[in-house]
């Protein structure tokens, strides 16, 4: 049976925050805004520039306002912010961001020994925050965390998903995301899940934020645009993507931005993002950070280095 695949789709970046928030030490103000600015050249049509956590909690992001003051707005940008609580919806308010990203995990367990809440005070924070965001006109998108698999409670329940969706769609909300958050999800459970919601409301928008720790990205990002999903998230560079758990997992990984977007143009699916400008924006930005890309395209792994490689080694022999 053939796939279902969109002729366009959206791509949303979260490097600077997801990124950044998780990165091994602080980046200073100066470099987050270049970054930012780097990516709304590319053309990005969603940047997730920061996160409004308190300070104590999320350190390497405590100067969000700052960054949301100094970045060049480019038009036909949205720029996102997470907001975990009311406090940060607030905030957000204040600096004009153009979108609030909440945030609930479906995973009880890691609710509860993350953010010392239950499911039902998380549900409740995020819709008191999209009632701010409301009040300021200000877009806001929901993001499930935990949506597929938890270290601690293993295989999630798709219903409990649904249960959550359901309270959050009755309290306003219609746009969502899934995240796998530690990358462990395969790709028949993500086409099905994402199937379900699409057919139980009708009225929301779905997106995917893809993280890579099993190796089955490119099976679920396939999974999840056959099921209808309206945006794909990923991070320049594959920078970030780690989970707060009492014990050091390790890097779990968002997948990189550049490979996603040579992904899609290789299957003819529109994003309107250049994939040589996206290896090229992340060389830059690996630069600016100190770091090597850690992304296929980013290092080589294209079909035009390939075939430059073939060109000039007429004797290239498969092993």
């Amino acid at each position: 049976m053939a796939l279902k695949l969109p002729k366009k789709i959206v791509i949303a970046e979260v490097g600077p925050r997801d990124g950044l928030q998780s990165f091994p030490r602080w980046i200073d103000t100066d470099v987050k805004v270049a970054m930012i600015d780097r990516l709304s050249e590319l053309g990005l049509p969603v940047i997730e520039a920061s996160n409004f956590a308190h300070p104590k909690i999320i350190p390497h992001l405590r100067d969000a306002e700052e960054v949301f003051q100094r970045i060049k707005r480019r038009p036909g940008t949205v720029y996102r912010a997470l907001v975990p609580n009311a406090r940060g919806a607030e905030r957000a308010v204040k600096v004009r961001v153009d979108e609030m990203l909440g945030l609930i995990t479906i995973s009880a367990t890691y609710t509860r020994k993350n953010q010392n809440m239950t499911i039902d005070q998380a549900i409740e924070q995020n819709l008191e925050s999209f009632r701010i965001a409301e009040g300021g006109q200000t877009p806001f998108v929901m993001a499930l965390g935990m949506a597929f698999w938890c270290a601690y409670e293993g295989l999630i329940a798709e219903d409990d998903v649904i249960a959550v969706v359901r309270r959050l769609h009755g309290g306003g909300i219609r746009r969502f995301y899934l995240a796998g958050s530690l990358g462990m999800e395969d790709p028949a459970h993500v086409n099905r899940l994402f199937m379900r919601l699409g057919d139980l409301f009708p009225d929301a928008g779905f997106g995917f934020h893809i993280h890579n720790l099993s190796g089955m990205a490119t099976a679920n990002i396939l999974a999840a645009l056959d099921a209808g999903v309206q945006w794909l998230e990923g991070a320049i560079c594959g920078i970030g993507g780690g989970i707060a758990m009492p014990t050091k997992l390790g890097s779990v990984g968002n997948f990189p931005t550049e490979d996603l977007v040579a992904m899609l143009a290789e299957m003819g699916i529109e994003t309107g993002i250049d994939p040589e400008s996206a290896v090229a924006a992340s060389h830059e930005i690996a630069r600016m950070l100190g770091i090597d890309p850690q992304s296929h395209r980013g290092n080589g792994a294209t079909r035009k280095s390939v075939m430059r490689l073939a060109s000039s080694n007429p004797n290239m022999r498969y092993s």
